[in-house]
């Protein structure tokens, strides 16, 4: 089972390469030979103190309104607070950008972009054939339900009478 599951794999990753060499205009923008999933998997000590940091800035960010205006004069105006607690955010995420778990979420981007290349988005046509046909069926399936509620309502009057 895992030898399968190893060479479906290498197979999908093989076919995110080629499909990805085939559609991107750039080179670089190409499915990287690693997914997302072994690059979120991997680790370091770097990655532990930035997710740390990172949970340490986002907390301070929460209490930024309530504490920094007893300490800080200028906090004392909304828009100072409001820029702070932006800035605090925005180093949040760059921190955890710069982890192998940001890495990873980066690639996932850049596979869901490959990806939406793919569709095949429906027609003028094809679209207005689908809605009506939606249109429709939830009009029967209504109709239906509408139906035996009426039929359980009649069925529990009658015993309860």
């Amino acid at each position: 089972m895992s030898n399968n599951q190893d060479n479906l794999d290498t197979k999908l990753s093989d076919a995110k390469a080629i499909a990805g060499g085939m559609l991107s205009k750039d080179k670089h923008i190409s499915a990287s030979n690693t997914s997302a999933v072994e690059v979120a998997k991997t680790g370091s000590v770097k990655d532990v103190i930035l997710w740390l940091f990172a949970a340490v800035v986002l907390i301070s960010a929460t209490l930024v309104n309530q504490y920094l205006p007893g300490y800080w004069q200028p906090a004392n105006d909304l828009w100072v607070r409001i820029a702070i607690i932006v800035a605090l955010i925005v180093l949040a995420f760059v921190s955890l950008a710069l982890t192998h778990q940001g890495r990873a979420f980066k690639i996932l981007l850049k596979d869901a972009s490959v990806e939406l290349r793919r569709v095949t988005w429906p027609g003028k046509d094809e679209t207005f054939q689908y809605t009506w046909q939606t249109i429709v069926m939830i009009a029967v399936v209504g109709f239906l339900v509408w139906l035996l509620d009426n039929f359980f309502t009649w069925f529990v009057g009658v015993f309860i009478g």
